[in-house]
């Protein structure tokens, strides 16, 4: 029983929420407490958890939830609930995609939304640029971070595989970081 209370309750939670992880929060912390599964303290500490491992917040959250309320069978019944309703959405939009892609007006709706991920990933991009290089960035760490981002694009034009780049970034990082170069 507690399984499928498990699934329904975050089925109906990826099917009635929008925006993401900290969209499905409210929601996620209102049902876990309303049926006991945990205290707020607890599900703090999973959220905690669920924002530091990789992942989408959801469904790590989810599976922790579930995992904590009903074991390992618990973890997976959460988590196929919160998952399914995006699943299902995206099969049926692939369908119908399939069968209107040829139409203008998609094709249209196509162009136009090209344009706005590309404005909303720069976006992205300026909001954590102050972090990544403060003000007060020393010459070495621009250095650093300019043969790093040329060193990333060479690659890219190479087709070598995104994870080997971020790799190979993560160690030249940790290399000049324990140099002393990188360190702020």
């Amino acid at each position: 029983m507690i399984l499928l209370e498990l699934f329904f309750s975050f089925f109906k939670i990826g099917a009635f929420t929008f925006g993401g992880g900290y969209a499905m929060l409210p929601l996620i912390q209102e049902e876990a407490l309303r049926r006991g599964w945990m205290d707020v303290e607890e599900l703090m500490n999973f959220v905690a958890v669920s924002e530091s491992t990789p992942g989408p917040l959801a469904v790590n959250l989810s599976t922790y939830v579930g995992a904590e309320t009903a074991g390992l069978l618990g973890a997976l019944c959460a988590t196929l609930g919160v998952v399914m309703p995006s699943f299902l959405i995206i099969l049926a939009v692939a369908k119908f995609f399939s069968a209107f892609q040829e139409s203008a007006w998609v094709k249209g709706c196509m162009d136009g939304l090209r344009p706005a991920v590309v404005g909303m990933v720069a976006s992205a991009f300026w909001g954590v640029l102050p972090a990544t290089f403060p003000l007060w960035a020393s010459w070495p760490q621009l250095a650093a971070a300019g043969v790093l981002a040329v060193g990333a694009y060479a690659c890219h034009c190479k087709k070598v595989h995104p994870i080997l780049i971020i790799l190979g970034c993560a160690g030249v990082g940790m290399a000049l970081g324990s140099l002393g170069v990188l360190s702020l």
